[in-house]
């Protein structure tokens, strides 16, 4: 990277969302932009996540880009090897690898009002963007709690998403924290290796059986000869889970039904009652993310395997102490509880118009419109922004919904011409939360009784869609210039177009 590289545009990161980036401007006839990814290779969350037993949740074939279809997946829910292998093969098949540079982490972003573009300092040099896409994903930065004690614990702390490989778990006694997505994968992949695994678990989860299985090689065959076929079956998955979504967000109580199989699946593992009640939830379904494994439940019935209905709260040297007063020795803790999801680490290293970090922006809740803009910071989008989550589909369809909108933004700055910039205009922004947040008070979500990760510290839910992800292809297929301040550069005048009101908030 050279020291005044400029290009027109900067895709931070190399997951879904980054490569997808990547592969919409070229097809929009950009192919002046670089993709700037801290480590080594592509692959984002599924590169980092390779703890064992690490899979996806979400079948195959609607787990992948529409424009790449992959008609080779070996199983209907596929293991972490798998999509990263895919996410190799997409940067390969578009050929981005020139546009690729590796050990680039961002270290700030800043505004350049009077030029009207970023300057961006990286881990590998400096460069200038027109605009730039912000594709960290909220599952990149992992979140270990502050223990009393961690830090003199003589074994071995790692997260689940900063696996230690070198590490051997075999005959260990291990201390297992958090019964999220990753831990439910985790506990059954080590169980059969250490000699005594203890859960700490603060809220137990809804599970339901992973019905997955091998994809038959006449199966591949077929979707490879008769592409319509694997479309079809993308199609089917993509239907019955825009069906479910009335359910979560307008009538969480016909969940009851759900809620009673999940009851089912629990008995029918767990024959010990005094287990039973500790894994049954108090919450309705859909609160937290229903977790999918046929194998959590057995391995928690196995004699080497202790749950401590209870947090960890403190470390005195190698035992560990739940909330509750029970005590464990271990030789390793290993922590699956989460990420900086709506406190992202990168919002503090962008410095928009105002001289405002985004993160001071978002302090009271993080909010852009239609999850891709946030007021204050021009030419910046994000992928997979806020309230753009899901909790029952694939994030790679609000992401192909957000690229549509990355690429008539594009479009619009070409019409405008010359040196300009769009930055949403406050009160489009506030006027979509509004709407948002009111669609968020009857959801499963906020109405279930249970406290997740898809609330903020105020207890807003700044994370997920209250909708199909039909509504949100709708929502973003174009954007709305009125929803935006034109800015041109300070010689040029002020922004055209802006509120009277809003001039002072958004000119340069």
């Amino acid at each position: 990277m050279t020291e005044h590289e400029h290009v027109r545009v900067a895709v931070i990161g190399s997951g879904f969302g980054g490569l997808g980036a990547a592969v919409r401007l070229r097809r929009e006839g950009v192919t002046d932009f670089v993709v700037l990814e801290r480590a080594d290779s592509v692959g984002g969350t599924w590169r980092d996540n390779s703890y064992p037993g690490c899979a996806c949740d979400v079948p195959s074939h609607l787990y992948s880009f529409s424009f790449a279809p992959n008609p080779d997946w070996p199983r209907t829910f596929s293991g972490q090897e798998h999509i990263r292998a895919y996410l190799e093969h997409v940067a390969d098949v578009f050929h981005l690898r020139p546009h690729l540079r590796f050990g680039s982490e961002v270290k700030t972003m800043t505004w350049d009002a009077k030029e009207l573009r970023w300057e961006i300092e990286t881990s590998s040099g400096s460069l200038f963007a027109d605009m730039v896409v912000s594709a960290t994903g909220p599952l990149s930065d992992p979140k270990i709690p502050r223990i009393p004690g961690l830090d003199t614990f003589p074994g071995k702390v790692f997260h689940s998403a900063r696996w230690d490989h070198d590490y051997d778990l075999r005959g260990k006694r291990v201390a297992m924290v958090g019964t999220g997505a990753s831990a439910i994968q985790i506990v059954p992949a080590v169980q059969p290796l250490v000699s005594k695994l203890t859960l700490f678990q603060r809220t137990p989860p809804w599970v339901m059986p992973r019905v997955d299985r091998a994809i038959s090689g006449v199966e591949r065959w077929i979707h490879r000869r008769l592409p319509f076929t694997s479309q079809a079956r993308r199609g089917l998955l993509w239907g019955i889970r825009e069906l479910q979504v009335q359910a979560f967000t307008k009538r969480p109580n016909e969940l009851g039904l759900v809620e009673q199989l999940a009851k089912r699946n629990l008995g029918r593992a767990i024959k010990d009652p005094a287990l039973r009640a500790k894994l049954t939830p108090d919450y309705r379904i859909g609160c937290k993310r229903i977790l999918l494994s046929s194998s959590y439940y057995p391995a928690l019935a196995r004699p080497n395997v202790d749950v401590v209905a209870s947090g960890l709260s403190e470390i005195r040297g190698s035992t560990v102490v739940a909330a509750d007063g029970s005590e464990a020795e271990v030789d390793a803790i290993v922590f699956g509880t989460g990420f900086h999801v709506t406190d992202m680490p990168i919002a503090e290293r962008v410095v928009g118009a105002e001289g405002r970090t985004l993160a001071e922006s978002w302090k009271d809740g993080m909010q852009a419109l239609r999850g891709t803009s946030a007021a204050g910071f021009p030419n910046f989008m994000t992928i997979i922004g806020p309230n753009t989550g899901l909790g029952n589909s694939s994030m790679i369809l609000m992401i192909e919904s957000q690229l549509n909108y990355l690429a008539d933004f594009v479009r619009q700055l070409d019409v405008l011409g010359g040196r300009a910039a769009l930055d949403a205009r406050p009160s489009a922004v506030r006027a979509w939360n509004h709407r948002v947040q009111e669609r968020m008070k009857r959801t499963v979500w906020n109405t279930g009784g249970c406290t997740s990760w898809y609330l903020d510290a105020s207890g807003r839910n700044t994370t997920v869609w209250p909708g199909t992800t039909t509504e949100f292809r709708q929502a973003t297929r174009h954007v709305d210039l009125a929803e935006y301040a034109v800015v041109r550069p300070p010689a040029q005048g002020t922004p055209q177009d802006a509120d009277p009101t809003e001039t002072a908030e958004v000119a340069a």
